[in-house]
């Protein structure tokens, strides 16, 4: 079953937010409109505005739709903006199998592209005149870029710790995810307490997502990731099945090994890398651990009042917990 068929109910606002997101990124300057029109056609899951949708249901949503469908316009802005910039810093030329913003245009197109992006994002968030939006906007904003910072810092770096990359990606992932819940809550009406379920719920649900997709960029084929397998090693960036295999010492001076070559990483230098991963446990302890924030994530939902969009949700968790791609 596909993941849109779990919350298929969605669909018409779902389709509103997309044709809003292709109003708003109509720029007058044509190299700017077609870049933003570039990410936009790329599709993506668009989960981001999903979680603030089905969290929106904790209130009063049929009275608050438009504050709502408002809040998943701007975060989902957002998250293109950090796309945008991701491609740039990781001089990726595919995302989802398509040619990236970056590679068609150049490192300079596409940051402003993402910083238009960001702006119509903020722009947008202006119509809500709810301040605790604002703080907890602003708030996230600060710690996702502080995350990209340290990406930044820690590739190629073989001595950092797990804690760092639970911390890098809850700040990549989970917090704008986390965020979603919560201002899809706050903008519906629902209580301090509800917004804060939810959000706990979409904090381990984005640990758990970021965690399988660092898993399936070793695992998945170059035509499912719409990428070269294993992008993010050849990036020089330390994901969890890299930090579980490095416990074994041939993986690690393998890996070192690789990395003091790191300008002229390929796809062809990390294949005897792939071989030693697939001979660890890696894989298997990273799944644990997601299923451990999938877990969490599940508990956080059990006081809340049932309803479909609570059930949606529990499925959503369910559903990442077992995707294999």
């Amino acid at each position: 079953m596909k993941l849109s068929n779990v919350y298929g109910f969605l669909k018409k606002d779902l389709q509103e937010i997309e044709d809003s997101l292709t109003n708003i990124i109509d720029a007058e300057h044509p190299i700017l409109r077609e870049a933003s029109l570039q990410l936009l056609r790329a599709g993506g899951k668009r989960i981001r505005p999903v979680f603030v949708l089905l969290s929106g249901h904790f209130g009063n949503y049929e009275q608050n739709k438009e504050e709502i469908k408002t809040v998943a316009v701007a975060l989902e802005l957002i998250h293109m903006a950090t796309l945008v910039h991701d491609d740039v810093v990781d001089d990726a030329a595919l995302r989802r199998g398509k040619p990236t913003v970056k590679h068609l245009y150049g490192d300079r197109v596409a940051m402003y592209t993402g910083d238009y992006m960001l702006a119509r994002a903020l722009e947008v968030i202006t119509s809500i005149k709810d301040p605790k939006i604002h703080r907890v906007l602003s708030k996230t904003l600060v710690q996702v870029v502080e995350g990209e910072i340290s990406q930044i810092e820690d590739k190629y770096n073989l001595d950092q710790q797990l804690r760092d990359y639970l911390r890098r990606i809850k700040r990549k992932t989970a917090l704008l995810i986390a965020t979603s819940c919560k201002l899809g809550a706050i903008a519906s009406g629902a209580t301090p307490k509800q917004a804060n379920q939810v959000y706990r719920y979409g904090y381990n649900v984005g640990m758990s997502f970021q965690i399988i997709d660092d898993i399936l960029d070793f695992t998945a084929s170059p035509k499912e990731l719409g990428k070269p397998t294993g992008s993010d090693l050849i990036q020089g960036n330390i994901t969890l099945p890299i930090f579980y295999a490095m416990n074994e010492s041939s993986f690690y001076e393998a890996l070192k090994s690789l990395f003091t070559h790191r300008e002229e990483i390929n796809e062809q230098d990390i294949k005897p890398i792939l071989t030693l991963l697939k001979e660890t446990d890696a894989m298997e302890q990273s799944y644990q651990l997601s299923n451990l924030y999938l877990h969490k994530s599940l508990q956080e939902m059990r006081s809340l009042p049932n309803s479909r969009a609570k059930r949606t949700l529990q499925m959503i968790a369910s559903y990442m917990g077992k995707r294999r791609f």
